[in-house]
């Protein structure tokens, strides 16, 4: 699916006259509406007839086919969906089954609610650092799990990346997805838009998955610059793609703050493959250091993580109170802004973010600075941090140091002091991953540098990161 559905499910215009000429059905399904057009034909929107739930039926004529041999197309239309198909990831448009009927072939696939990146992009909606690291996040991970199993998208674009209402991020439209064990698509046959092809596929080199590594880069660019690297006709973009070393984003955006996570992007966007990211996850890793480790600006305490306008959603907060706490009428906003420059001195621009999640969960200053000390890995850290909070909240310390005890007395009687291994850090990210999102990888990956740290001190430093309680056990008996 290239394009979520419109609020009234169905669109005009240029898809009118596909649709009043499409059959009423196919197979099991009643073809109710036009929801987009994909890479390789007309989608609509329908409802399986045995479990109810609502499809969309992605189909292709072969009236329709410019290609000079539709045998062949049709038969990359089926391993389309065998490749889609054998893909099972929560962050991948699932699809249900494959069929031919008559001149059409067609595939069933989830019905997804929300909408595509290339609509924000042409709407110039704003992206907050936590929103770009969201999406970036679950686009390589996406692409990591079908790299893992041998299928390259090789179409990565805005309008196949889908985002749902709950911040979930769809991949779809594996439409020209290469599988290794298949012979159809040839090296060299250019397939893609223009602006996310890699150089190696203009120049017709061997490639692998680092194409789908370089069209993310594409989309980060875009995400942090609010312009796309390579701009202008198709044979501009190609040039410079294959011969031009992009603005870095920060100079594109005319954003300072986003210099740190320049070399990040740029070495995406590597013209060589072997300058790239090796892999999916290699790139995640890196952009998730690079944003924890953004510093603030020489002289300035103010935290930098918002490097646009905020969202809608946040610049509707009303007026701050006039007390030190919690009111019926919101927060302090002096008090948060103060509580967060202290924060952001132990851990950087992620600060802003964390402070906005605290706020929604604690009941008063206090809670707010005991919650926020226990998202602090190093115990020194968190102790300078209690101490230069306490103008703000005085009792945040003592309730920080009393859940400390309480989880390292609980670690302490559970098994003796024990050495931290490879096998611990990797369960330790899997599982806090699942509670916390893509930060887990960077607490992980702090809390184990810590010289000398003990298994029990590794795993009471992250569980300390967990403000539900029900959770932090969970954590704890899982590891423990």
């Amino acid at each position: 699916m290239e394009t979520p559905p419109p609020p009234n499910g169905s669109k005009g215009g240029a898809n009118s006259s596909a649709e009043h000429s499409a059959p009423e059905r196919l197979g099991k399904y009643r073809l109710l509406s036009v929801i987009g057009n994909g890479s390789m034909g007309i989608i609509y929107k329908s409802i399986d007839p045995h479990i109810k739930r609502p499809v969309a039926v992605k189909t292709i004529r072969r009236e329709l086919l410019t290609d000079n041999d539709p045998d062949n197309f049709m038969a990359r239309f089926r391993i389309e969906a065998q490749a889609a198909g054998g893909l099972a990831h929560p962050n991948i448009v699932a699809v249900y089954e494959y069929g031919e009927e008559g001149e059409y072939a067609y595939i069933a696939m989830e019905f997804i609610e929300g909408r595509s990146l290339r609509e924000c992009f042409e709407q110039k909606v704003p992206h907050s650092m936590a929103q770009v690291l969201n999406i970036m996040s679950q686009l390589l991970e996406a692409l990591q799990y079908a790299h893992d199993r041998g299928v390259w998208h090789r179409d990565i674009k805005p309008a196949n990346i889908l985002v749902m209402a709950n911040g979930r991020v769809k991949v779809t439209d594996f439409g020209i997805a290469r599988v290794e064990s298949s012979m159809l698509t040839e090296v060299g046959i250019i397939m893609g838009t223009p602006g996310f092809i890699a150089p190696e596929m203009y120049f017709g080199d061997v490639f692998d998955c680092r194409i789908d590594v370089f069209a993310a880069g594409v989309i980060l660019y875009q995400l942090l610059a609010g312009v796309p690297p390579f701009a202008g006709s198709a044979e501009k973009v190609m040039f410079k793609v294959c011969y031009e070393a992009p603005l870095p984003p920060s100079v594109a955006g005319r954003l300072p703050s986003l210099q740190p996570l320049d070399d990040v992007v740029l070495k995406a966007l590597a013209r060589r493959p072997q300058d790239r990211f090796a892999s999916a996850m290699e790139f995640s890793a890196a952009l998730q250091d690079a944003v924890a480790n953004m510093g603030r600006p020489a002289g300035s305490d103010e935290t930098i993580i918002g490097h646009r306008a905020p969202a809608p959603e946040l610049a509707k907060e009303p007026p701050p109170p006039s007390t030190n706490t919690l009111t019926g009428a919101g927060w302090n906003m002096d008090a948060l802004a103060e509580i967060e420059k202290r924060l952001a001195r132990f851990v950087g621009p992620i600060a802003r973010v964390m402070v906005r999640r605290g706020a929604d969960r604690a009941k008063d200053v206090g809670e707010l600075v005991t919650w926020l000390a226990e998202q602090i890995s190093s115990p020194i850290d968190r102790e300078k941090f209690l101490q230069g909070a306490a103008v703000v909240a005085a009792p945040a310390k003592q309730a920080a140091a009393a859940k400390d005890r309480t989880v390292a007395g609980r670690l302490s009687a559970a098994r003796s002091p024990d050495p931290l291994t490879a096998e611990d850090i990797a369960t330790a990210s899997r599982v806090l991953a699942t509670l916390m999102g893509p930060i887990a990888t960077v607490l992980v990956k702090r809390a184990a540098a810590t010289a000398g740290i003990t298994r029990q001190q590794f795993i009471a430093t992250l569980a300390a990161q967990l403000s539900d309680e029900a959770d932090r056990q969970r954590f704890i008996e899982t590891l423990a």
